[in-house]
């Protein structure tokens, strides 16, 4: 009897491989959009009258929407449309709103009609800051939404294989993304006489190479999907009990561990991406050094996580401990924070605080190699993708309202004491949250702790 043995294109792993760098590119693209601004926070303020106020105000603004609860339909659109069209969206968005905030930090929008409109009402908040945040939000709402279709493309895509070292790659590929722009950025600046538009310009352009490399990926996956419909293995058309329906949404809200691992997430990220936005102005009025000294010293920040990821990925796929490496993760966060607070300003060496932002991407590595690939694990696949932008969207609640925090405290304190504090405490809540979900894991066995890869049959791998 001759057993028949269906091979999928993602059963090729350089077909698999091949589309994960596809969607990891479009997240390096965004990543860097995302942190374009950072090494510029100076420039900015003294060429259009922003303060550490405005400032916060305009990072906060890539969550408003997604907060106010755009994140939540962007779940529902992934379920009910797939990944095909949900990062065709989310792409798009991201390309459209970086357009909106190219022409508000332009030099000629300054001198038109809409710009004086804007800076006459809440005028704590300059036109440009208004223009620039409102192309942020809607960056920001293609931007949640790509994560989030990104991780459960991956989960498709590597099911049954290496889906933490995939993630864990993708999640290095992206943050690539912070390590380039923080030294591209200034660089371009400088090159076009301290243009703070250049930058701006060079990585909307990227986004729309991300565009074309999630079409190029939505093309593979069309053909995935008929194969998939050709074995039995998929339906054109789900049954109704694999349909999604908004009552689906219950389930998560409902799930215990679903809250733990959101509020772990909101935390957690919430201590480094703010920190993203300031660390250059950090180390510039810490270290006493120029701008682009210090984006380049907080370049180094992505580096060991980078390397690492992967190497943890395999490791959770082989051998499991996720839960134990949220943990760990959290201890090293709040130490680098205390330092940067305590210890950096009493011994300010460019060798100390670049060991720190090291260490800190130990912690960077440690928590996202172990968070998302735990996901699948605590929700029904029906319903992943609500999932995913439910714990994104609990997410950018602390991402919208922290770095308003940091800016009302900045512009209180004139320092930057109380800012890694408030940090370093949330790294405290995030360690207390990782061992209440490691002890409700051994009691409702999750498998969190548990690898990957259950199966070493090689014709399934």
């Amino acid at each position: 009897m001759t057993a028949t043995i269906r091979k999928f294109l993602n059963d090729s792993p350089a077909a698999r491989w091949a589309a994960l760098i596809l969607i990891a590119l479009m997240m390096f693209f965004a990543y860097m959009f995302v942190d374009v601004m950072s090494p510029l926070k100076s420039l900015i303020e003294s060429t259009r009258g922003w303060d550490s106020g405005v400032f916060g105000t305009y990072a906060a603004s890539e969550y408003i929407l997604n907060v106010c609860g755009f994140l939540i339909v962007a779940g529902i659109i992934l379920d009910k449309m797939g990944i095909r069209f949900t990062g065709v969206l989310s792409a798009s968005l991201m390309v459209a709103g970086a357009g909106i905030k190219y022409i508000g930090i332009s030099d000629w929008f300054q001198a038109t009609a809409l710009c004086g409109w804007l800076d006459s009402w809440w005028t704590a908040l300059p036109g440009s800051a208004k223009m620039a945040s409102l192309g942020f939000m809607i960056f920001g709402c293609g931007c949640e939404m790509a994560g989030t279709t990104v991780s459960k493309a991956i989960a498709k895509w590597f099911k049954g294989k290496e889906m933490a070292l995939a993630m864990g790659l993708e999640m290095a590929i992206a943050r690539l993304g912070v390590f380039a722009v923080m030294w591209l950025s200034p660089a371009i600046s400088e090159h076009f006489g301290g243009s703070v538009v250049a930058p701006l310009a060079f990585c909307t352009c990227l986004l729309l190479v991300g565009l074309i490399n999630y079409s190029v990926f939505s093309l593979m996956d069309t053909k995935l999907d008929k194969q998939l419909i050709a074995a039995g293995e998929a339906t054109a058309e789900k049954s109704p009990e694999d349909e999604f329906h908004i009552k689906d949404l219950g389930q998560i809200f409902s799930s215990k561990m679903f809250w733990l691992v959101a509020l772990l997430c909101v935390l957690y990220y919430s201590a480094i991406f703010p920190f993203q936005r300031y660390a250059p102005n950090f180390l510039e009025v810490t270290l006493n050094v120029d701008a682009n000294t210090a984006s380049r010293l907080f370049s180094c920040f992505p580096i060991l996580a980078m390397c690492l990821t992967p190497v943890l990925g395999i490791f959770l796929d082989h051998k499991g401990k996720g839960a134990s490496m949220l943990m760990v993760g959290a201890i090293i966060m709040i130490a680098c924070h205390l330092s940067f607070a305590f210890l950096l300003p009493v011994f300010p060496y460019k060798w100390f605080a670049v060991l720190l932002i090291v260490i800190l991407g130990v912690s960077f590595s440690l928590v996202p190699a172990a968070l998302w690939p735990s996901v699948p694990k605590i929700i029904d696949e029906k319903i992943l993708g609500s999932a995913y932008c439910l714990i994104f969207w609990v997410q950018n609640i602390g991402l919208c309202l922290v770095p308003l925090l940091i800016g009302v405290v900045l512009n209180s304190t004139g320092g930057y004491l109380m800012p890694m504090i408030i940090f370093s405490s949330f790294g405290v809540l995030a360690f207390i949250l990782s061992l209440l979900l490691k002890v409700e894991d051994k009691k409702k066995g999750f498998g969190l702790e548990l690898p990957n890869i259950q199966d070493n049959d090689p014709e399934k791998q």
